[in-house]
């Protein structure tokens, strides 16, 4: 029988020195470490570690970003946590959002719940 992942345990890695460009939809914790350009989806969290660079369109539940540089539009159902020496250009969305000082953010921030518009329904066609 399937066990359940330790909340720290990753289910994939994107390491340094990688680069992928497309659609990265996920259940478990994922960390990229290297290039990603797209759009990354899932339900558990997301880990952007220190010298990730990372273009994307993100709906995930929660989003730490540990350094590196990430500009797009994040959306996260339960938080968004950014940490030195992170640099993020464009928008956030979450119920709880935390930067820490020193962090390096351009855009707009909206902290409240996920609206039920289109823009989350996991269904939806583009």
């Amino acid at each position: 029988m399937a066990s359940a992942l330790p909340s720290t345990e990753l289910t994939a890695l994107l390491g340094r020195g990688t680069h992928f460009e497309g659609k990265l939809h996920f259940e478990g914790r994922v960390r990229i470490d290297g290039s990603f350009r797209g759009e990354i989806r899932g339900d558990d969290a997301l880990v952007i570690g220190d010298g990730a660079d990372v273009d994307a369109q993100i709906e995930v539940g929660t989003v730490i970003v540990k350094g590196g540089v990430l500009q797009g539009s994040v959306r996260a159902a339960h938080s968004i946590e950014l940490y030195v020496p992170a640099r993020a250009t464009g928008t956030l969305h979450a119920p709880e959002v935390h930067i820490e000082k020193g962090v390096q953010f351009a855009g707009t921030c909206t902290i409240g719940p996920l609206d039920a518009g289109p823009a989350s329904d996991p269904d939806r066609t583009e």
